[in-house]
């Protein structure tokens, strides 16, 4: 699948919002509102994933070079895997409230 295929709008099938595509470039691997994502990589982008379950964000991380990143676990497998946060995900303190409000779920 190329890469301008994955980039495409999509409805969260954790809080059914609708989420856009970016259009700066960069591709979004989950909801802006509620950070889940959905389990479709065996490594990253490679779509081979036969799972398909929801990715519940379980922490955050910071890295000079790759900036935040949204840890998953996914709810079916229980595999876990990192995510950039999308850059106009979110504002920084947004991404902390909603961690939280996840954490207590």
């Amino acid at each position: 699948m190329s890469r301008l295929k994955e980039n495409t709008a999509f409805q969260c099938e954790n809080c059914q919002a609708s989420v856009e595509p970016l259009t700066n470039g960069s591709f979004r691997n989950h909801c802006p509102f509620c950070l889940y994502s959905k389990h479709l990589d065996m490594k990253p982008g490679d779509r081979l994933s036969e799972c398909k379950g929801l990715m519940k964000p379980i922490s955050l991380d910071y890295t000079g070079k790759k900036g935040y990143q949204i840890i998953h676990e996914c709810i079916k497998c229980r595999k876990i895997q990192r995510n950039k946060v999308a850059s106009n995900t979110i504002q920084e303190d947004d991404i902390l409230s909603l961690m939280i409000q996840n954490a207590s779920k």
